[in-house]
């Protein structure tokens, strides 16, 4: 059985400064692939029934910019973690899985207008979010911590998808 001082990462092993720069890379790279794919979305968006907690369209840029950036440093804060209940390549997984999802999204929603399937992709990027956060919550809380405002947005949005898929159908 190893000791704690054996299974604990090394400063040497722990991902530095160069991983938190691809990892935002990476997320704003996620967030170019969805913005081309919704070249027209502000138009779309406004040409929709919307429900009355619908928020400004200029509103989704600033909200999607910090978003993304969280979501970086919440993955290179699990990389670094020091609790091995769960490994650091199930958790990352996960993270991948749901910025996947994530991107799926806004193709379906907006260059596909398929509300109904974008609904249903939501609720597993919901889900596939949820068990990153549990994931990253036994490496090191903070990296949790920091997801909880994008689960929480992805609930509005989840919300905000229904609506307009009800009240575009």
């Amino acid at each position: 059985m190893l000791s704690e001082e054996t299974r604990r990462p090394t400063a040497r092993s722990r991902p530095g400064w160069p991983t938190l720069l691809l990892l935002l890379a990476v997320c704003y790279a996620v967030a170019a692939l969805g913005s081309l794919a919704a070249a027209d979305s502000g138009d779309t968006y406004q040409a929709l029934d919307r429900p009355p907690w619908a928020p400004p369209g200029w509103l989704f840029g600033p909200v999607w910019t910090v978003l993304y950036g969280t979501i970086a440093v919440a993955a290179w804060l699990a990389l670094r973690g020091s609790d091995e209940r769960v490994g650091r390549r199930p958790a990352m997984i996960l993270w991948s899985v749901q910025l996947a999802l994530n991107l799926a999204w806004t193709p379906l929603f907006f260059a596909a207008d398929a509300y109904g399937w974008a609904f249903a992709e939501i609720c597993f990027l919901w889900l596939a979010l949820v068990a990153t956060v549990v994931a990253f919550a036994r490496r090191r809380r903070a990296a949790a911590v920091l997801l909880l405002p994008y689960a929480a947005w992805v609930t509005y949005a989840a919300s905000l998808n229904l609506g307009i898929w009800v009240l575009n159908s």
